[in-house]
Formats: C-alpha cells, sequence, structure tokens
C-alpha cells in the first residue's frame, strides 16, 4: 500500500516539471516545425517534381514525378558544382579566421592586457549591428575603383589594388565577413572565459603558469563546448553565402548569378522558375551542412575534457 502511495505521489511530482518543460520547449518547438521542419519535408517532396507547360510555354502549367532527375541536373551543372567549390574555399579562409581571431582577442581582453577593455569590445560589435546588406554596400564602394577613397589612398602610394579581380574576389568577401563577425564572435569567447572560476586561473599562476601556458592548458580546455558551437554556426553561416557576392555582382562580372549555392537556388526559382531544381539544390546544399557540420563536431570532440595538471 505504501509503495503505491509513494509511487503515484512521485508520478504527480513529476508532473509540473513535465508541465514546465512542455511550456518552455513547446514555443521553441513549434516555431521550429513551421520554419525548418515543415519547409524541409515539402523541398523535399518538391524536388521529385517538375513543372513543364506545352504550347511554346503559353499553354497551361502540369507538374510531373520527375524521380531523381532534378538531382541530376543539379549534380551535372557545372555552375552549381563551381559554386560549390568556391563557397567551400571561402569557408577553408573565412571560419580559421574569424575563430582563432575571435579567440585570441577574447583571451587578451579576458587577461587583462588591452586598454580600455569595454570600449573595445563595443568598438569591435558596432560592426555587427550594422544588417549585412548596409555592410556590404559600404564595403562595395571602398572597393570600387573610381570612387574609393581606400584606392584613391593606395594609388597616391604607387600600390595599385584592385579588390574586384578574380584572384580578390574570396579574400573581399572574407573581409566583409570578418569585419561583421569578428567582434560579435570574440564577444561570445569572452563571455565564456569570464565564466571560469578564478580559483582555476589563481591556482595555476601559483604553480608557475604564465599567461600562455594558462590560456593554453586551463582556459581553451574549459571552453571547448564553446569553440564547438561557434565553429558550427559559423559553418552553416559560411554555407549561407548570399547577401555579400549577390549585391557585389553589381560591380563586377566575375560574380554570375549562380556565383554560389544559395545564388543558385534564387536564380532557380525566381529567374527560371524551375521550382523542383531549386527544391533539389536546396536539399544537396543541406545535405553539405549537414556533413561539414558532422565532421565538425567530429573533430572538436577530440579536444580534452578537463584541463591538464600544471607542473610548475
Amino acid at each position: 500500500m505504501s509503495a503505491t502511495t509513494s509511487t503515484t505521489t512521485g508520478a504527480a511530482g513529476h508532473r509540473p516539471h513535465r508541465l514546465a518543460i512542455g511550456v518552455l520547449l513547446g514555443p521553441f518547438a513549434a516555431l521550429l516545425l513551421c520554419v525548418f521542419v515543415v519547409p524541409t519535408l515539402y523541398a523535399m517532396y518538391l524536388s521529385f517534381f517538375s513543372t513543364t507547360h506545352r504550347g511554346l510555354g503559353f499553354g497551361n502549367a502540369e507538374t510531373a514525378f520527375a524521380g531523381i532527375r532534378n538531382y541530376a541536373a543539379v549534380l551535372d551543372d557545372p555552375s552549381f558544382v563551381r559554386g560549390v567549390g568556391i563557397t567551400l574555399l571561402y569557408a577553408v579562409v573565412f571560419i580559421p579566421v574569424v575563430v582563432v581571431g575571435a579567440l585570441v582577442l577574447a583571451l587578451l581582453f579576458d587577461s587583462g592586457v588591452v586598454w580600455a577593455r569595454r570600449l573595445c569590445q563595443t568598438v569591435l560589435f558596432v560592426p555587427h549591428a550594422v544588417p549585412g546588406i548596409i555592410a556590404t554596400v559600404i564595403w562595395l564602394y571602398l572597393y570600387t575603383p573610381g570612387i574609393s577613397p581606400v584606392l584613391k589612398a593606395l594609388g597616391g602610394a604607387d600600390l595599385e589594388v584592385n579588390f574586384l579581380t578574380l584572384h580578390m574576389i574570396v579574400p573581399s568577401l572574407v573581409n566583409i565577413a570578418l569585419w561583421s563577425g569578428l567582434g560579435y564572435t570574440a564577444v561570445i569567447f569572452f563571455a565564456a572565459l569570464r565564466a571560469i572560476p578564478q580559483e582555476l586561473i589563481e591556482a595555476a599562476a601559483i604553480d608557475g603558469a604564465g599567461p600562455v601556458r594558462t590560456a593554453l592548458t586551463i582556459k581553451l580546455p574549459l571552453i571547448r563546448g564553446t569553440l564547438a558551437t561557434v565553429a558550427i554556426f559559423t559553418t552553416i553561416g559560411a554555407l549561407q553565402l548570399f547577401t555579400e557576392p549577390m549585391l557585389l555582382g553589381k560591380a563586377t562580372p566575375l560574380i554570375g548569378p549562380r556565383f554560389t549555392p544559395n545564388m543558385y537556388i534564387f536564380d532557380a526559382a525566381f529567374t527560371r522558375n524551375n521550382y523542383g531544381l531549386a527544391a533539389a539544390a536546396s536539399v544537396l546544399l543541406l545535405l553539405i551542412c549537414c556533413a561539414l557540420s558532422y565532421a565538425v563536431t567530429r573533430g572538436t570532440s577530440y579536444a580534452p575534457r578537463s584541463p591538464r595538471k600544471v607542473q610548475p
């Protein structure tokens, strides 16, 4: 009798916790379902169909099952393959630069070496508050020959630089994204570093560890989770490259309407009105994002889970 009563009491005691969990997770689950799960499933469904028009394109539209023909067409399109390669090159350059650069800045802020730390943090964070379109327009003005004060100043010093040439397109895109995201990422790392118990830092100092050794053996292992999270979201953001090349394409013919996978999807859907092709390209891009995110997760999982003991 007592066992039954205790079991009933325990189940009743868990109900408020389950209710609280449901209330807190409910809005997120509904939003995730509406803006991600349902659109993803619909894109997968749409990718297996194609729409054709009879009568030289003026007849009624007819939708027919196409199987994997849309996927084959995307993978056989050199512009999509080239766009994936450009985006991967952009990611290979951008991700290490922004993660390592922001981590170094956060460690400098945390160590107290930087003078006027709050002012420096504010200055670094301000570019992130500028919308991506406006930031790209600003840099487009600075990149355009004939009107850019930066290029005029470099020309006065006998330095001829064109940021919109074939070999400078990717570095120019990286610079725009770095200008917008470096300070924001540094603030995330700095917040994680400030959460480290000060006793560990003091113990390392007593053991004779200097600032560099403390950073490598104490601080970095303790913010491994933050490093992994930032790396994953930075990877996903890099693969979604769209705004910067779309606007820079107005100033140079080297950036076409299918320069990146996202631009390819936009062109297929809203220029060529081929929604099945756009859906197939979207699904392929999702698979690439998932594969690279998994690779980043596996790569960061081998970091030490706890700081090593510092030897004097």
